[in-house]
């Protein structure tokens, strides 16, 4: 087996190849979400959830998602997409409102408040996003980069409350 290839075989020791990119993977996994949320968090007083929050409900159509949607597209669980949604309702930036189709379905929009913030904030995260990812990435094929996780991230749910 070439250091490239993958086996069919779970039980596979990983390649030295696949062992260092797993653990470049899981090591950014954790430290490259930490960087971008302590950039917002100093530079204007926002978790990276929240940010996440309002960039998903500025792309939807009527800046309006449901709450399962948002957990969904933000992989986290339901709980805590209510607990953030919740502080951005508090700040006037999000406001919820029930589904005109289902009463029992909870919709979170982003507010012209919300959206001006979130456009305030943009640069910053931009910056975060460029020093902590994209500056490292020359020579890196972004497109094989990004069907390479668009093909993994479906395999992994987001986390529940049960």
């Amino acid at each position: 087996m070439s250091e490239s290839t993958s086996s069919t075989d779970p039980a596979q020791p990983l390649t030295a190849a696949e062992e260092r990119a797993w653990r470049a993977f899981a090591r950014a996994l954790v430290t490259v979400p930490r960087a971008l949320d302590a950039d917002l968090e100093r530079a204007q007083n926002m978790s990276l959830g929240e940010y996440m929050v309002l960039m998903n409900l500025s792309e939807a159509c009527d800046r309006s998602l449901r709450m399962s949607e948002i957990a969904a597209r933000g992989g986290l669980s339901p709980s805590r997409i209510s607990r953030v949604v919740e502080s951005l309702v508090t700040e006037g930036l999000v406001r919820r409102d029930r589904s005109a189709k289902d009463g029992r379905v909870q919709i979170a929009v982003l507010t012209d408040a919300g959206f001006a913030r979130l456009r305030a904030v943009y640069p910053i995260h931009l910056a975060s996003v460029r020093r902590n990812v994209v500056d490292h990435l020359d020579g890196v094929d972004l497109d094989a980069l990004a069907r390479a996780a668009a093909r993994f991230a479906p395999a992994c749910p987001p986390p529940t409350d049960n």
